[in-house]
């Protein structure tokens, strides 16, 4: 279903701005007028505005943005303002128009006697599922601020998780770009200039220094072959995270890798933890929680295991029993749990596991940036050096003829 951008104005007379799907313009206009805004305008989304909003993220909120959203909720509300008061006051600071456009939907539809958790459902994943189900279980029970204070703490920590394994690769990923920029600098200008010199020269060339010149020549002479099979290679990479096999095939990868692995399991147990507890502690069932956490799962094999674990948990198989069977969860969070069901005392264990694993998590980003870090720095000089060898030892050749034997 097609996208249509609409300028509309609020019964308060504000002008908002959003995106809604619809077959056609009339059922757009339909859609934005049934939220009591006047229309003022209605247009198609072009490829542009798509191209824009994948390549800035505003599809979606970030946990950052949710994080302020839900911190600044409770502050207003508890100051003693109406929902709907206090939504409008939240769409007009809040920056990201995704997120803007959605809490003016949801305002609206709260003021026709929508509840608050169903309105944020109805926003095309705005609003994450766990963040749903707690506001839903926060009205039921008459603890909204409750609610929303925990989904703030919840945001905050996933915020903190992603930008510590986000920092493990910057410097890793930056490094690279440096390192095949500098070589195909060298390749291109600094190669080809000593391979005309040698040319000239009536000795055989190394064998180091006729491989490298041979390169040097296909990368400037083939650039086009280059290019083309980057692209292949990122066009093939796309097709298989399309299938099954692939994107089990990445899963596996980023468990397994040397370094990075042991931070993909580590983050992953952080997540399903403190998601757990968050759901738990809100008083919805083991069941329900197990299912939203696991749509929360970045991995596909840890998503898959919890899966599986509601359903062994449905026919009453304690959480701890497939978890281990898994085989993919680490053996502390799976004692843990263990624990907690033992005890009576889950939540607890929950929270527990999880503040040790964002700790792990800290202390894995520390240990990958200490290994990477002089590892790249070794093999960027390795190549460099093997390149200003290959031109070198030529040289050092014809200084030896020159000189009549003597260097």
């Amino acid at each position: 279903m097609p996208n249509f951008k609409y300028v509309a104005y609020s019964k308060e007379g504000k002008e908002i701005k959003g995106v809604v799907e619809a077959e056609d313009k009339e059922e757009a206009a339909f859609k934005v007028k049934e939220q009591g805004n006047m229309v003022i305008k209605v247009d198609s989304e072009s490829a542009l505005d798509k191209d824009i909003n994948i390549s800035f993220g505003k599809k979606k909120a970030s946990s950052r943005d949710l994080s302020v959203f839900c911190r600044q909720f409770v502050s207003i509300s508890t100051a003693g303002v109406a929902i709907v008061d206090a939504l409008e006051m939240l769409a007009d600071q809040t920056e990201n128009k995704a997120l803007q456009s959605a809490i003016y939907n949801v305002k609206n539809s709260v003021q026709k006697g929508e509840t608050l958790a169903g309105s944020m459902r109805q926003q095309n994943g705005i609003f994450p599922d766990l963040m749903v189900n707690m506001v839903e279980a926060g009205e039921t029970s008459g603890n909204l601020e409750t609610a929303f204070e925990r989904m703030a703490i919840q945001f905050e920590k996933s915020t903190k998780i992603q930008q510590l394994v986000k920092k493990s690769m910057i410097y890793p990923i930056a490094l690279t770009v440096v390192v095949v920029g500098v070589v195909i600098l060298m390749m291109a200008f600094v190669v080809p200039t000593f391979s005309d010199m040698y040319k000239d020269m009536d000795q055989e060339l190394p064998a180091l220094t006729r491989g490298v010149v041979a390169l040097s020549d296909f990368i400037v002479q083939k650039w086009y072959i280059v290019i083309a099979i980057i692209v292949g290679c990122i066009v093939a990479y796309k097709a298989a995270m399309t299938t099954d096999a692939g994107k089990y095939f990445m899963a596996d990868l980023k468990r397994k890798i040397p370094i990075f692995g042991k931070l993909t399991v580590k983050s992953a147990s952080a997540q399903f933890a403190r998601n757990l507890s968050t759901l738990t502690a809100a008083g919805i069932s083991m069941i329900e929680a197990l299912e939203t956490v696991a749509k929360t799962m970045p991995n596909l094999r840890f998503k898959d295991a919890v899966l599986d674990a509601k359903e062994k948990v449905a026919q009453g198989r304690p959480l701890s029993e497939p978890l281990k069977a898994s085989g993919i969860f680490p053996n502390m969070i799976v004692h843990m749990i263990g624990i907690g069901e033992e005890t009576g005392n889950m939540d607890d264990m929950l929270i527990t596991a999880a503040t040790y694993f964002e700790e792990e998590v800290e202390a894995a980003t520390e240990q990958v940036s200490a290994v990477i870090e002089p590892l790249l720095i070794v093999v960027m000089a390795g190549i460099v050096g093997v390149i200003i060898m290959s031109v070198l030892i030529p040289m050092f050749g014809m200084y030896s003829l020159a000189g009549g034997g003597e260097v």
